[in-house]
């Protein structure tokens, strides 16, 4: 078993990865938690015994259950159930679950302890990971969330076997992602190693920028135009899928912007093309939409804000320039 600590002080916490990690619930719980409430899906095909007393509670499956009335039902549930300030939520699933159950939690009784127990390759490096909840509006992912940290996040990589392809496949594009964050050789790790390291990543800049003041928006790089492309809601991407063909975006935007050169472009292409994702935006997308689309992202706050790579690495830029915005969707149509 890998052990990663997210150092936060007094509410630091352990990340354990490895096959198994999520028999070890019990050891992981806040201390006093007398009951849990088991978050989850139906089709997970997951459980978890946190060894105190418990109930579960199902969520709707899909992308489509996360925004603001599924929070409303899961409180009002913690509600009927006396679910109180010392005890805990456990939410098992992909990100969608973690996601909304830690929104869930941190409103509730303005705020329950949350242990997550990510099932897909997405969740296990990075939803689950470092504190960030929230559900989405029809005007745009994730606008509406919290910063709360959970107690412990158990990655059990047996999960992780079972995945559909195309399921694992999308959290390959939040993985390669890391490539470019400083993580090497990750493509050659073997799957637990992998996952750690990825952590491992996003634990170092967590501990260095909670509240995403500034360098935790890397986190972000391939977002704005993933986000975008899901938004829209037209196109059948999974979010790994959308995030793949968002960081050969941003790469194409940064050379228009003389950040980096064609070779840097092109191995943006490889590392995406590697792991047997997609590198361009879906036939027929409308590009005026997601240019429109990429304001209402969530790092924007004076005017579009994307994450690029460039000489002193990955970083956010403010960019104006609409003709390079738009030069770079047509690279990747």
């Amino acid at each position: 078993m890998i052990e990663v600590p997210v150092p936060l002080g007094d509410r630091s916490y352990r990340v354990l990865v490895g096959p198994g990690a999520r028999h070890r619930l019990l050891e992981v719980l806040p201390v006093g938690a007398r009951r849990a409430a088991v978050v989850t899906q139906a089709d997970i095909g997951w459980e978890v015994d946190p060894g105190v007393e418990h109930r579960i509670f199902c969520m709707p499956s899909g992308e489509d259950a996360k925004h603001l009335g599924t929070v409303e039902d899961l409180c009002r549930d913690f509600a009927h159930w006396g679910l109180t300030r010392g005890d805990v939520v456990v939410a098992v699933g992909g990100g969608v679950v973690t996601d909304t159950a830690g929104f869930a939690a941190a409103i509730y009784h303005r705020g329950v302890a949350v242990v997550h127990v990510p099932t897909t390759l997405l969740g296990q490096v990075d939803a689950a990971i470092g504190g960030k909840t929230g559900v989405n509006l029809p005007e745009g992912k994730n606008l509406v969330g919290a910063f709360w940290q959970p107690a412990a996040v158990l990655c059990d990589t047996e999960t992780i076997g079972t995945l559909p392809p195309r399921e694992y496949r999308s959290g390959l594009g939040e993985m390669a992602k890391y490539a470019f964050l400083g993580v090497d050789g990750l493509a050659d790790l073997p799957l637990d190693e992998a996952v750690a390291a990825c952590v491992r990543c996003k634990a170092d800049v967590v501990a260095s920028d909670e509240r995403e003041g500034d360098r935790r928006a890397v986190l972000n790089y391939g977002h704005t135009l993933g986000h975008a492309l899901e938004t829209a809601g037209a196109y059948d991407l999974r979010h790994g899928e959308a995030v793949a063909i968002g960081l050969v975006y941003a790469a194409e935007l940064a050379q228009r912007l003389g950040r980096i050169d064609g070779a840097r472009v092109a191995e943006h292409r490889r590392v995406v093309a590697r792991y047997d994702l997609p590198t361009s935006i879906p036939p027929g997308a409308d590009h005026d939409q997601l240019v429109a689309l990429f304001a209402r992202d969530k790092k924007a706050v004076d005017g579009i804000t994307f994450v690029l790579d460039g000489p002193r690495g990955v970083e956010p830029v403010r960019v104006s320039d609409q003709r390079a915005l738009r030069a770079a969707l047509e690279a990747v149509s």
